[in-house]
């Protein structure tokens, strides 16, 4: 198996067709896709393998219990939260191979608690006021291509 250049977690994802969505971006970058319980549907959900397409076999995935069972499995890999209620713009963090995204549920978010104690690795993906939040999977496409810009990656295998 081979080293996924990036983990995306989902914490608690709501939503199948945002998971299937990320799963996509997932496979097409070669990142290992996180999902967080309790999850907002069933892990056969059509919509999820219809929003996923064909790729859903394709993709590294695992799903974990809760968040310490996630901090486990990492290990002590370096985690990015992506939250609208951080100030840091996502494009002043500098990602590394291997490093971990985590993004909260549609609804509801990161929860502060995941944050405590590291505000530096909170991270923000500015929007005008007018709108409440992007849409997870576009918000999870922008953090993992501005962490393969960085990376210098010009092309994918």
């Amino acid at each position: 198996m081979y080293e996924p250049i990036l983990h995306v977690v989902l914490y608690e994802p709501e939503i199948p067709v945002n998971t299937g969505n990320v799963g996509r971006t997932c496979v097409a970058v070669g990142a290992k896709l996180w999902l967080v319980r309790p999850l907002g549907f069933q892990i056969d959900d059509r919509r999820l393998k219809r929003a996923g397409l064909d790729y859903w076999e394709l993709l590294d995935w695992e799903i974990v219990d809760n968040y310490q069972m996630l901090l486990e499995r990492l290990g002590e890999r370096p985690m990015w939260f992506f939250s609208k209620r951080a100030t840091r713009p996502y494009t002043d963090a500098h990602f590394q191979p291997g490093d971990a995204l985590v993004f909260g549920s549609e609804t509801r978010g990161l929860p502060p608690s995941l944050v405590e104690g590291q505000p530096d690795r909170a991270l923000r993906i500015p929007i005008r006021n007018q709108a409440r939040s992007l849409n997870l999977a576009v918000s999870v496409g922008i953090a993992v291509y501005e962490a393969l810009r960085q990376f210098g990656v010009k092309q994918l295998e």
